[in-house]
């Protein structure tokens, strides 16, 4: 639809006061049925990334500084979800969750009648675009400083075309010229509010997009557009499940640091069990969360002679933790091991090893740990390899097993959601390790990830409320590497590091 930039009679007015808002209100949609995800529950319910799409959404709106107050539409039935997610993550801006309209008009008078009277700035987003960043909530509120309606829309990388009834090209629009619209769209409160009033005099009125209203019915009024963002996607599609829960991957490995004083302040008193502790990642994350005050008890077949596989040594070593200190806030599982080979000609007790520390090692650990964990409301981390994603030839047990791991991070998610307990899994590049380098022998310093990187990183993981994630963690341009010492000990490593 193009918009007619001249003035109309029937044009809403330009304000003559600056626009001074009481409050702005994000209006959260979840009217869907997820009918094209072929699911037995509304879409907005389905977890991504070890929670709800709907607790993401939600989660931005509620940190954002700009948002005053939350307004959720939920799809017929669901309310008493939505309100279970709610009370759950604490989400304190939530003012009411109610059942939505039939149909898109409906809905938005639905939020209009919940929001009030007043002026108010107003946000509607798509309750199951859970990717939706900071800075395009925060440009939109920006904007309606200055323009009475706002969108967000990114470039399109597709040629469009328009066909007609027999499915037959009739136009191509120019590129260049086209967006691909998104959520959130903003609005101050009188400039939706009259768009809708006129519209109820159309007998064919029928929406899909409130910027649309806008358009046909104060053609007068500008639209501010700002840019989205291609990570900004909507959860329609089967296809769309998988995308999302790999961007939130990717974004959790951009989780911020800390400052010295916050790491202490979050770490003090605190309990970490580290098994495969002796060198390497488990080893500098040992290190690293003594120095800002945890109490740090690290594990490993070669300094305290635990077997990661054997669930008497995995009570023992927990048990020792937990009687030093009454509590157990942390457990990470780094031990591994890295055998070489074509599976035909592997024998039978290297199989048996292999399988055994790198996937009976991490099962057993996350049972005998739950019920320390349940009681801080901690976390367990385990560690994978890139060569999850595709299994390589040569290394194929030792793929499979990290492939593993990531299933069973994000089960154990779920799982343990219920209790409190956050699981997720860091994801190194090719890392500078003594099992790394017995592996493949030297390699050039700036082709590796330092094993410290990846320990601050594990760290700040820890300390954060993500869970159900698979966390990437890469070398930054110019990222020294420290030299890796020989170690002396066992000729199997027990550090995890990617290959």
């Amino acid at each position: 639809m193009t918009q007619d930039h001249t003035t109309a009679p029937d044009a809403a007015p330009a304000s003559p006061a600056p626009w001074r808002p009481t409050r702005t209100v994000a209006v959260i949609l979840a009217g869907g049925t997820g009918t094209r995800l072929g699911l037995g529950i509304p879409k907005q319910l389905l977890k991504i990334a070890g929670k709800p799409i709907i607790e993401h959404t939600l989660a931005v709106f509620e940190a954002a500084p700009e948002i005053d107050e939350i307004v959720v539409l939920m799809a017929t039935g669901h309310v008493g979800d939505a309100e279970r997610i709610v009370a759950d993550a604490g989400f304190r801006k939530v003012t009411k969750v109610i059942e939505g309209g039939e149909t898109r008009n409906d809905t938005t008078r639905i939020a209009l009648d919940a929001v009030g009277e007043g002026d108010v700035n107003i946000l509607f987003h798509d309750a199951v675009r859970p990717l939706v960043s900071a800075r395009i909530v925060r440009e939109c509120v920006n904007a309606l400083w200055s323009y009475s309606a706002v969108d967000v829309a990114i470039p399109s990388a597709d040629t469009i075309i328009q066909v007609d009834a027999d499915d037959c090209i009739t136009d191509i629009p120019v590129r260049s010229r086209l967006r691909r619209g998104q959520t959130p769209q903003a609005f101050r409160s009188g400039t939706i509010r009259e768009a809708y009033r006129r519209a109820e005099g159309d007998p064919d009125f029928a929406a899909t997009d409130d910027c649309g209203v806008v358009l046909r019915y104060l053609p007068g009024t500008p639209i501010k557009v700002i840019d989205g963002s291609d990570e900004n996607i909507k959860v329609t599609h089967p296809v769309d499940v998988h995308l999302a829960d790999k961007l939130f991957q990717l974004a959790a490995a951009q989780a911020p640091r800390l400052t010295h004083g916050a790491y202490a302040e979050e770490l003090t008193g605190r309990t970490v069990v580290v098994f495969g502790g002796s060198y390497g990642i488990g080893h500098d994350l040992t290190e690293l969360a003594r120095r800002y005050g945890a109490q740090v008890f690290p594990f490993s077949r070669s300094s305290t002679g635990t077997h990661v596989e054997r669930a008497e040594d995995v009570a023992a070593a927990l048990k020792t933790a937990f009687e030093a200190t009454g509590r157990i806030d942390y457990v990470v599982v780094t031990a591994g091991i890295l055998e070489k080979g074509a599976l035909a000609e592997m024998d039978d007790e290297t199989m048996d090893r292999l399988l055994h520390v790198n996937f009976v090692g991490p099962v057993t650990i996350a049972r005998q740990s739950l019920p320390y964990l349940q009681q801080t409301k901690g976390q367990l981390l385990l560690y994978t390899s890139s060569s999850y994603t595709r299994g390589r030839a040569r290394y194929a047990l030792y793929s499979a097993t990290k492939a593993a791991l990531v299933n069973l991070t994000q089960a154990l998610a779920d799982e343990w959601a219920e209790f409190g307990v956050r699981v997720n899994c860091v994801n190194p590049e090719r890392t500078a390790t003594p099992m790394r380098t017995r592996a493949f022998g030297e390699e050039p310093e700036h082709t590796l990830l330092s094993s410290e990187a990846v320990a601050q990183a594990s760290l700040d993981v820890l300390i954060s409320e993500l869970t159900g994630q698979v966390v990437d963690v890469r070398r930054a341009p110019g990222e020294p590497v420290a030299a890796v010492p020989a170690q002396p000990g066992p000729h199997r490593s027990e550090l995890s590091a990617d290959a």
